[in-house]
């Protein structure tokens, strides 16, 4: 604990499963007080369920790159910026490797506390904030003086996602890759009254506070604490803004009269990258990003033609209003954010974003290869032929899991030529969405959370093939219209309806994946479809964590088992559960967001919206042997905030987590803060690093 503790009044009633309704109006633009978008009639596990089948036979997404490009271990011979990419692994990863160790740490107890709090023994402190200047002449942060151009320069809002990659063969550098997701205009602007009565100029700084942010690291003496370089050059420092970021578009989609606006005739090069989520670091040393919630930013959708107007609906876009009570107006700002105008704009965002972050100079691409959806990120894994393998949930109510495997195979070494060809593997392949089926009778899933008679919540999955490089597997679509729109690609297939499916990251030391399912309070409600093997419970408030092990271990197969090892909530609660561990034990969890892992195989969990009363925060505990399912909590943020990242780096020496939106509580503003973490003046978003003091490894 750096910081002093400071409790802080809720400001506010809780929101949907614990987000206060701030959280529900600018991270997902009040999903949950609108129509569920998946009007689909396709059957979920009660209608499917086989009872006559046999039982079963991840710090965020970049801990895959940690364990490939782990740091002093891979090669990683820093080049000039703008020259030959300076980082690369030297083999493909395979299953096993890593250290062996128990989590040790004493788990802290949930509160309110207005800062960070971590296990004793351990330290943590501020790496970069909101508005710390990361290219040159460019001032700190200044809310009273604020501009578009200096917000370009400048670490941007709402850090989600974190990457941190190695930067020559020393592991003393390394170079940190941040999401900025959203803004929270009235914790930005001193003032703030309404989105209409902001001036156009600040619009256009919330445009540039979204993106995302490269900020090169150094280490601090030898510890597991890191700063950013100091001084003027700082050539792989950079900034990518939703103001004038050209992107390419690669893949089957590219150039598809879906993707072509007035400004781009050829569909090929769209303008910057929007509420940017969670992401991955790949074998190859580039970082993916998700585009989520890109539905909140649009306007003019009543107007928009009526042939494309189910499809707008199905992602999220209303239909019905000019203006929806959500919109940000940026239309006021660049008027291809207004759908009776610029109707194929919105088809521009919900993409997988690549970014080379030791290639200053090259251009991010969005791979259509991957599908169109609420990105929450994409995490690689290279199967035992030497394809890739890219695991994706679509973070909305009630939608799909998917998989891409690409069509050309992985080369391992460090070469350039190597390292050109790996930058081609997500532009084709095939794309599959997941199908699951329970093995008890229906009549033992009855909503409460109780286990089955068999024990477990458990069955089989089919991943559907959608559509494979220009060839769609979907009656009466293309291949294009299939990537453009999966989502309805996957209610044609009749896919499983999830409780809003977020990271899905798999385990380098096993091979087995886990997914986030978040919560989803709508399950069984009204109409809506009743709860699963899968998604066991009415109005699941605190999520659970998926297992998925694919058939003889082959990641481009299409079959698998699945398993539920975590069901959150309180312990004391019966409709949860732990593993089968002994539940007086374990610490309480709500509301799952993602998952990493570290060099032992321990699964990290942090937390969205924890609807049990406390502060959100980061989780560990073993998936195998017998500590499986010893949950841990190991930190917690301020209130307010959402725990992002996490990111374990490969020697286990540091976590890194982001700290996005603190404060974020209904009736509070800049002027009058729900938090004033990290400066003790008003709350600004940050990414925290944390170390064991006597410099072993995280956890263990």
């Amino acid at each position: 604990m750096t910081d002093r503790p400071r409790l802080l009044p809720i400001l506010g009633p809780a929101g949907h499963a614990g987000r206060d309704p701030k959280t529900c109006l600018y991270r997902c633009g009040n999903a949950c007080d609108h129509p569920v978008p998946n009007e689909s009639a396709n059957p979920y596990l009660g209608d499917v369920v086989n009872t006559a089948m046999t039982r079963r036979g991840v710090v965020r997404a970049g801990a895959v790159g940690a364990l490939v490009l782990g740091f002093g271990a891979a090669p990683a011979a820093a080049g000039a910026a703008n020259a030959a990419p300076a980082t690369a692994p030297a083999a493909a990863p395979r299953h096993g490797g890593g250290r062996a160790g128990a989590l040790t740490f004493k788990p802290i107890p949930p509160n309110v506390l207005d800062t960070v709090i971590v296990p004793n023994g351990y330290d943590s402190a501020v790496v970069i904030r909101w508005g710390d200047p990361i290219l040159p002449g460019v001032p700190r942060l200044d809310v009273h003086r604020q501009s578009a151009r200096h917000q370009s320069g400048q670490f941007g809002y709402n850090n989600d996602f974190l990457g941190v990659l190695p930067l020559g063969r020393d592991g003393r550098r390394a170079l940190l890759v941040a999401n900025h997701e959203y803004t929270n205009e009235e914790l930005m602007f001193p003032g703030f009254t309404t989105q209409e009565a902001l001036s156009v100029e600040q619009v256009r700084v919330a445009m540039a506070a979204h993106g995302m942010s490269v900020v090169e690291l150094e280490r601090v003496d030898g510890t597991g604490q890191w700063r950013p370089v100091g001084g003027r050059h700082r050539p792989y420092n950079k900034r990518i803004t939703m103001l004038d970021t050209p992107f390419r578009f690669t893949g089957p989609a590219a150039g598809h009269a879906l993707l072509r606006t007035a400004a781009d005739p050829r569909g090929l090069t769209p303008i910057g990258t929007l509420n940017n989520c969670a992401g991955g670091v790949t074998p190859w040393g580039t970082v993916l990003s998700g585009e989520e919630n890109f539905n909140q930013y649009f306007v003019g959708g009543d107007a928009a033609p009526a042939a494309l107007k189910p499809s707008l609906a199905r992602y999220g876009i209303s239909t019905t209003a000019r203006v929806p009570e959500e919109s940000r107006r940026w239309d006021r700002a660049q008027e291809r954010f207004d759908l009776a105008k610029h109707p194929h704009e919105a088809h521009r965002f919900g993409w997988i974003v690549e970014v080379d972050p030791y290639d200053p100079g090259s251009r991010p691409r969005k791979h259509t290869a991957m599908g169109r959806f609420k990105h929450e990120g994409a995490n690689v894994i290279v199967a035992r032929n030497g394809q890739v393998a890219a695991y994706m949930g679509d973070d909305e109510r009630f939608d799909y899991l998917y998989k891409f495997v690409s069509a050309k195979k992985f080369v391992p070494g460090g070469s350039a030529a190597a390292r050109r060809h790996n930058l081609t593997l997500l532009e084709s392949g095939t794309l599959y969405v997941a199908k699951l089926t329970g093995d008890s009778p229906a009549a033992e899933i009855d909503g409460t959370g109780k286990l089955p008679s068999d024990g477990a919540f458990d069955g089989r999955g089919t991943w559907i093939k959608l559509v494979s490089g220009d060839r769609s597997h979907v009656p009466g679509m293309t291949a294009a219209e299939v990537l453009t729109f999966a989502r309805l690609a996957g209610d044609a297939v009749g896919a499983t309806k999830m409780d809003r499916p977020e990271d899905v990251q798999p385990s380098l030391r096993t091979g087995k994946i886990y997914a986030a399912l978040t919560n989803n309070t709508n399950r069984g409600a009204e109409a809506n479809a009743g709860p699963d093997e899968a998604n066991p419970r009415r109005e699941n408030k605190h999520g659970q964590i998926l297992e998925i092990v694919e058939d003889r271990g082959d990641h481009t197969g299409e079959s698998f088992t699945w398993s539920l090892p975590i069901v959150c909530g309180d312990p004391a609660d019966a409709s949860t559960y732990f593993a089968g561990y002994d539940k007086s034990a374990v610490s309480p969890i709500s509301c799952p967001d993602n998952v990493a892992f570290d060099s032992a195989g321990n699964l990290w969990i942090s937390t969205d919206g924890n609807a049990l009363g406390s502060n959100d925060g980061l989780f560990a505990t073993a998936i195998e042997g017998p500590e499986r399912g010893h949950l841990k909590q190991f930190l917690t943020v301020p209130p307010g905030a959402e725990t992002c990242g996490p990111f374990i780096t490969g020697d286990d020496r540091s976590v890194f987590t982001a700290v996005q939106h603190p404060g974020e509580i209904d009736g509070a503003t800049l002027d009058e803060p729900a938090s004033t973490w990290p400066d003790g003046d008003f709350a600004k978003p940050a990414v925290v690093v944390t170390w064991r003091l006597d410099g072993g490894p995280i956890g263990s």
